[in-house]
Protein backbone atom coordinates (compact mmCIF):
# COMPACT_ATOMS: atom_id res chain seq x y z
CA UNK A 1 0.00 0.00 0.00
CA UNK A 2 2.99 2.44 0.88
CA UNK A 3 4.94 3.26 -1.80
CA UNK A 4 8.87 4.56 -1.28
CA UNK A 5 10.91 6.74 -3.38
CA UNK A 6 14.62 7.60 -2.65
CA UNK A 7 17.61 5.89 -0.86
CA UNK A 8 19.67 5.00 2.43
CA UNK A 9 22.08 7.90 1.04
CA UNK A 10 19.40 11.29 0.57
CA UNK A 11 16.56 9.23 2.59
CA UNK A 12 13.52 7.90 1.48
CA UNK A 13 9.66 9.28 1.00
CA UNK A 14 6.95 6.81 2.10
CA UNK A 15 3.74 7.98 0.87
CA UNK A 16 -0.17 6.63 0.15
CA UNK A 17 -2.72 7.86 -1.89
CA UNK A 18 -5.83 8.81 0.55
CA UNK A 19 -7.83 7.51 -2.59
CA UNK A 20 -6.38 3.87 -2.63
CA UNK A 21 -7.50 3.55 1.00
CA UNK A 22 -10.80 1.16 1.86
CA UNK A 23 -12.25 3.85 3.22
CA UNK A 24 -11.91 8.00 4.16
CA UNK A 25 -10.00 8.29 7.22
CA UNK A 26 -11.88 10.13 10.02
CA UNK A 27 -9.45 9.91 12.59
CA UNK A 28 -5.78 9.20 12.97
CA UNK A 29 -3.50 8.64 16.33
CA UNK A 30 -0.06 7.46 17.24
CA UNK A 31 1.34 5.79 19.62
CA UNK A 32 5.15 6.22 21.09
CA UNK A 33 7.17 5.04 24.10
CA UNK A 34 5.83 1.77 24.66
CA UNK A 35 8.56 -0.66 26.91
CA UNK A 36 10.19 -3.10 24.37
CA UNK A 37 8.45 -6.18 24.72
CA UNK A 38 4.90 -4.57 26.05
CA UNK A 39 1.64 -5.84 24.48
CA UNK A 40 -1.18 -3.43 23.88
CA UNK A 41 -4.54 -3.12 21.82
CA UNK A 42 -6.28 -7.07 22.89
CA UNK A 43 -9.89 -5.84 21.53
CA UNK A 44 -11.56 -4.96 17.99
CA UNK A 45 -14.46 -3.09 16.32
CA UNK A 46 -17.94 -3.55 15.35
CA UNK A 47 -17.63 -0.94 13.14
CA UNK A 48 -14.35 0.96 12.45
CA UNK A 49 -11.70 -0.19 9.80
CA UNK A 50 -7.86 0.52 10.66
CA UNK A 51 -4.91 0.88 8.68
CA UNK A 52 -2.08 0.44 11.20
CA UNK A 53 0.96 1.64 10.12
CA UNK A 54 5.07 1.13 11.96
CA UNK A 55 6.87 4.47 11.56
CA UNK A 56 9.73 3.42 13.67
CA UNK A 57 10.81 0.07 15.05
CA UNK A 58 9.03 -3.04 14.70
CA UNK A 59 5.47 -3.79 15.44
CA UNK A 60 4.44 -7.44 15.38
CA UNK A 61 0.49 -7.09 14.73
CA UNK A 62 -1.71 -10.24 16.00
CA UNK A 63 -5.18 -10.44 14.01
CA UNK A 64 -7.95 -12.66 14.96
CA UNK A 65 -11.19 -12.71 13.12
CA UNK A 66 -14.09 -15.47 12.15
CA UNK A 67 -11.28 -16.48 9.22
CA UNK A 68 -8.54 -17.34 11.18
CA UNK A 69 -5.39 -15.67 12.94
CA UNK A 70 -2.89 -13.74 11.69
CA UNK A 71 0.52 -12.60 12.71
CA UNK A 72 1.73 -9.52 10.82
CA UNK A 73 5.29 -8.63 11.46
CA UNK A 74 5.40 -4.30 10.72
CA UNK A 75 8.57 -2.58 10.04
CA UNK A 76 8.66 0.77 9.25
CA UNK A 77 7.15 2.10 5.88
CA UNK A 78 4.69 -0.99 6.28
CA UNK A 79 0.93 -1.34 6.77
CA UNK A 80 -1.41 -3.22 7.51
CA UNK A 81 -5.74 -3.10 7.29
CA UNK A 82 -7.83 -4.13 9.89
CA UNK A 83 -11.59 -4.86 9.12
CA UNK A 84 -14.60 -4.53 11.31
CA UNK A 85 -15.03 -7.74 13.80
CA UNK A 86 -11.44 -8.38 14.31
CA UNK A 87 -9.82 -8.42 17.36
CA UNK A 88 -6.29 -7.32 17.35
CA UNK A 89 -2.98 -6.62 19.60
CA UNK A 90 0.01 -5.48 18.78
CA UNK A 91 3.61 -6.11 20.53
CA UNK A 92 6.18 -3.57 20.35
CA UNK A 93 9.65 -5.64 19.97
CA UNK A 94 12.53 -2.87 20.41
CA UNK A 95 11.19 -0.11 22.63
CA UNK A 96 11.74 2.56 19.89
CA UNK A 97 8.65 1.63 18.18
CA UNK A 98 6.19 4.28 16.84
CA UNK A 99 3.03 2.86 15.60
CA UNK A 100 0.54 5.33 13.62
CA UNK A 101 -3.31 3.96 13.26
CA UNK A 102 -5.52 5.75 10.17
CA UNK A 103 -9.44 5.38 11.64
CA UNK A 104 -12.62 4.83 9.20
CA UNK A 105 -15.00 6.24 12.17
CA UNK A 106 -14.70 9.33 15.31
CA UNK A 107 -14.00 7.67 18.97
CA UNK A 108 -16.86 5.69 20.26
CA UNK A 109 -16.62 3.49 23.75
CA UNK A 110 -19.16 1.41 21.90
CA UNK A 111 -17.65 0.02 19.09
CA UNK A 112 -14.80 -1.80 20.56
CA UNK A 113 -15.13 -5.34 22.01
CA UNK A 114 -12.56 -7.31 24.03
CA UNK A 115 -13.22 -10.78 23.99
CA UNK A 116 -12.76 -12.55 21.04
CA UNK A 117 -15.46 -14.80 20.59
CA UNK A 118 -17.43 -11.35 19.57
CA UNK A 119 -16.08 -11.97 16.30
CA UNK A 120 -18.31 -15.24 15.38
CA UNK A 121 -21.47 -13.53 16.79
Amino acid sequence: MLKHFGNEENGILSYMELTDMKFIPRRMYYISKVPKGAIRGGHGHYEDQQYIFCIKGQIKVHLFSKHGEETVVLNPGECVYVDRMVWGQQQYVTGEDIMLVFNSTKHDDNDKFSDKAEVFK
